[in-house]
């Protein structure tokens, strides 16, 4: 994922404008204009460029110059060079991981451009104080603030000084959004915002750096789906860009996700190839991290290949890389890759050291997936050595990792449908409100004309027409509200039912879970979380909700169907209503809690019910009601 440092050195052009490739390169002819022009806001201009391209090459050249920026702008009382300055010094700050001096001058940077309503100001402001709380796990505090930039996005119309602002760059808050939901495991809705960055990029900013790394969080997301095609897709479209703006950094973490992606789809050889290219890279311009962990996967790849020493050659420059870096953060990575490799070739008391030292940084970076990982291969590892009881030992160790791993992944999964069921919802609420605003806003212009009748009684009849004419409109008006309430209402009853089904599908796969481990362990609370899921899976509140949006969307069906057919049961009108919604056999089964056979069974019996033969449709017969 892209450092969160080059993420605000895009993200402040919402302040500043973005430089060019061309400006990248003129870093000397900037300073020799720059030294020539006296003091005014041409100057302060060119200042604000020069630390754009300062901040990330000479940071404490970058920090000098932004203070001299501020000092400047406030002898020129210019709010707007005050307020860049102040964000160039918090960037500064929010870099070298001073996050309590970083809050200090983005609060100043957000208390200056409220001063003086400067909007985008206030976008990067919101988004600086954003990516604050992002840097502390502080996910929920930060999305509140993303929120604040998407709300005066979408009341740009109704904001008088917003109408100057072109949001060129709105799009880095979904961008960021997205990254979020990634962490979160929220992969989802992480694609989501991440579309919604890349076209916002595409459509405001037009800038083909911006829509490189929309590509390039999209790969990520897509890879984390297992959408490999996609996620290989993504990443040659942004690394295009990056070849063309000679941006070596990326082009070597690019190269190293799609050959990633080709060794998921077990295309090894090819992936080699990506990270020989991506190694050389990254060695030339000493990107050590990068180049680690290239060499990690291709290891890997051998090994997959059962290019045995290769791996091991490839396996051991990654180490070595890692021992020149001060925080080797992935090195447990690559431990792990050695313990895979020597159980591979039947030498586990080789791999037995690796695999310790891979569990325990794992466990003191809390990654459980990659300890679960060093904890299986450890327990191979004392299985090929014969030690069945530290084999034993180890397994259990892993098998309660992967059921936290699992709860933790199910957790999320039901967080994002809330999430996304909220989001649904309210955009239908906003356009139910757009649509209620066109009714008020016709309402006043009738009310207007009214009064212009009673005054002018000249132009009585020919008024009288154009009322009736307006009065139609309005007619138009509220059926078009009409029908975009029913719309919400059967959104809100498909995503009920839908909502309902997962429900009951993620009951149902715990309720085998327990029953599987009360087998093998014989524990008496499994019983309990049986009957307690068992009660979930028949309690009716759940089905009187959806009655009740059901009846608001299909009325008078109910009645219809025991008029016509008063031998029907209760049942058999639950699975007709679900056969009105167009649902599949198997969201039916999920709602209705029997298998999918019970449900051949019920539509069986139900057509004998409704006397129908084997040339007659049911599914016809219960749309038609």
């Amino acid at each position: 994922m892209k450092p969160k440092l080059v993420f605000w050195f895009l993200f402040f052009y919402a302040i500043s404008p973005p430089l060019n490739a061309q400006d990248y390169k003129n870093l000397d002819s900037l300073l020799t204009e720059y030294h020539k022009r006296p003091n005014d806001t041409i100057k302060v201009n060119i200042a604000d460029r020069i630390l754009q391209n300062l901040t990330y090459t000479d940071p404490e050249r970058a920090y000098e110059f932004a203070h001299e920026m501020v000092r400047m702008s406030q002898q020129l009382k210019y709010d707007n060079g005050i307020a860049k300055g102040l964000n160039q010094i918090s960037s500064y700050f929010f870099n070298r991981d001073e996050l309590d001096s970083a809050y200090y001058y983005t609060k100043a940077t957000m208390d200056m451009v409220t001063r003086s309503q400067n909007l985008g100001g206030i976008l990067t402001a919101n988004t600086r104080f954003a990516n604050l709380y992002d840097r502390q796990n502080d996910f929920e505090t930060a999305k509140e603030y993303l929120a604040k930039n998407i709300e005066i996005y979408r009341q740009k119309d109704t904001i008088s000084y917003a109408r100057e602002v072109d949001f060129k760059f709105i799009g880095s808050t979904f961008f960021m959004l997205s990254e979020i939901d990634m962490k979160q495991g929220r992969y989802n809705l992480a694609l989501k915002n991440g579309l919604q960055a890349l076209e916002e990029y595409r459509e405001r900013a037009k800038n083909p750096l911006f829509v490189a790394d929309a590509h390039t969080l999209l790969g990520q997301i897509e890879m984390k789906l297992e959408n490999y095609g996609n996620s290989i897709e993504h990443f040659e479209k942004a690394y295009k860009v990056y070849k063309d703006f000679e941006d070596l950094l990326w082009q070597s973490d690019v190269l190293r996700f799609i050959g990633e992606n080709l060794m998921y789809l077990d295309r090894h050889e090819e992936a080699i190839g990506y990270f020989e290219r991506s190694i050389e890279m990254s060695y030339k311009n000493n990107f050590q991290l990068k180049e680690a962990s290239a060499y990690n996967l291709m290891g890997n790849a051998y090994t997959n290949l059962k290019k045995f020493p290769e791996a091991i050659k490839s396996l051991n420059s990654s180490l070595e890389v890692y021992s020149k870096m001060d925080n080797p953060t992935e090195i447990n990575k690559t431990y792990a890759s050695l313990g895979l490799l020597y159980n591979e070739t039947g030498r586990p008391d080789l791999a037995l050291p690796y695999l310790q030292k891979a569990s325990a940084i794992s466990d003191s970076i809390q990654s459980l997936p990659d300890k679960a990982d060093a904890h299986l291969k450890k327990s191979e590892s004392y299985r090929q050595l014969q030690s069945f009881e530290l084999a034993l030992k180890d397994y259990v160790i892993y098998d309660k990792l992967s059921d936290s791993i699992f709860n933790n992944r199910k957790s999320q999964q039901i967080e994002e449908m809330r999430a996304i069921f909220d989001i649904e919802t309210k955009e239908q609420q906003i356009a139910l409100q757009e649509k209620e605003i066109d009714v008020l806003e016709q309402e006043a212009e009738i009310g207007n004309l009214q009064r212009i009748l009673l005054g002018v009684g000249l132009l009585l009849c020919l008024l009288g027409i154009y009322a009736l004419r307006q009065k139609l409109k309005r007619n138009k008006l509220e059926k078009e509200k009409v029908d975009t309430e029913l719309a919400f209402k059967k959104k809100e009853l498909t995503t009920h039912a839908l909502h309902l089904a997962k429900k009951n599908e993620t009951l149902e796969n715990l309720k085998q879970k327990a029953q599987e481990l009360k087998a093998s362990e014989n524990t008496s609370g499994y019983q309990q979380l049986i009957r307690t899921i068992n009660f979930d899976l028949q309690d009716d509140n759940n089905w009187q909700n959806f009655s009740k949006y059901f009846e608001e969307v299909h009325k008078d069906f109910n009645s219809n169907v025991k008029t016509k057919y008063p031998e029907v049961t209760s049942n058999e009108l639950r699975l007709m209503a679900l056969l009105k919604m167009n649902l599949s056999s198997k969201e039916i089964a999920n709602i209705l809690n029997i298998s999918p056979d019970g449900i051949k069974k019920a539509r069986y019996r139900l057509r004998k019910k409704l006397d129908l033969t084997t040339e007659d449709s049911l599914q016809d017969l219960v749309l038609s009601l």
